[in-house]
């Protein structure tokens, strides 16, 4: 899909919620410059099989924008674009320049996308994937998260406003400006648990018998049967009458979760073994 066809993005964003948007657009056809500091990206280092693929099919670029020197090479990428996104702190950017007001004066055609931490007035505070988890209680201490829910949310949400941006500057409207907040971004993947529907023995919690996590002989299988036609189908075909849970348990003891799933496959319905 090149919905983007012929439009140039120009991305000061390093780490991870930046770069994913920019693949994004990269995706949907858009032409991406990719802006890096003098030491690259950080990601390049700690990642650099993931920095590879979040960077592919675009131009990278080094320009250092403390230096006043280098100060025409992103001015002349600027001055052609359709779209900047950035991932520094609001102060930061107007230290260097590159606040939205300035930005719209210089170049009234750019659309711009900033990528913070939180929203207004705590635009400027630090913060990373874990702590925005850890404010809404997405954390069990002492794990670590096992994938970055605001990093990629963020990712998403920053998509969906340049679209949003793009989109009302082609029906004539001036190009605009869009905040996203990874913390706001964060409290939106975390609503099913915040409503209680995930909660420990609530319908999507454990609560009911065809919607759960189950042992199997050699490990463990998700089923997913929540339609009455899949719930139907299941305990029918198992023979269990009760729908309850113990008894459940014990009949998929029997088998290795692959022999499940390879069960229900045939049966076309939504039961997988657990990775691990």
């Amino acid at each position: 899909m090149h919905a983007l066809k012929g439009i140039k993005v120009v991305s000061l964003a390093v780490n991870l919620p930046g770069p994913a948007m920019a693949r994004r657009l990269h995706q949907l056809g858009a032409q991406v410059t990719k802006v890096e500091p003098p030491g690259g990206d950080p990601m390049s280092h700690y990642a650099p099989d993931w920095y590879g693929q979040l960077s592919e099919g675009q131009e990278i670029i080094t320009i250092n924008l403390k230096d006043e020197n280098t100060g025409g090479q992103l001015d002349r990428l600027l001055q052609d674009a359709d779209l900047l996104i950035t991932a520094s702190r609001p102060a930061a950017l107007t230290r260097l320049g590159l606040g939205w007001k300035n930005l719209h004066q210089k170049y009234p055609d750019l659309c711009h996308v900033a990528i913070v931490g939180y929203p207004p007035p705590l635009e400027n505070e630090p913060g990373h994937d874990l702590t925005y988890q850890a404010k809404i209680g997405l954390l069990t201490p002492p794990f670590m998260p096992r994938t970055l829910i605001a990093d990629m949310a963020g990712a998403e949400k920053g998509t969906s406003e340049a679209l949003a941006l793009l989109l009302a500057k082609e029906r004539g409207q001036d190009a605009g400006f869009a905040m996203v907040a990874l913390s706001e971004a964060a409290d939106y993947m975390a609503e099913p648990f915040k409503t209680g529907v995930t909660a420990a023995g609530n319908i999507l919690g454990g609560g009911i018998a065809e919607y759960n996590l189950y042992e199997t002989s050699d490990g463990w299988l998700a089923v997913a049967a929540l339609e009455p036609h899949f719930k139907k189908k299941m305990f029918e075909t198992l023979g269990e009458k009760n729908e309850d849970k113990d008894a459940l348990g014990e009949i998929f003891t029997s088998k290795s979760a692959a022999e499940w799933e390879k069960w229900a496959k045939a049966l076309d319905l939504p039961i997988v073994a657990v990775k691990q």
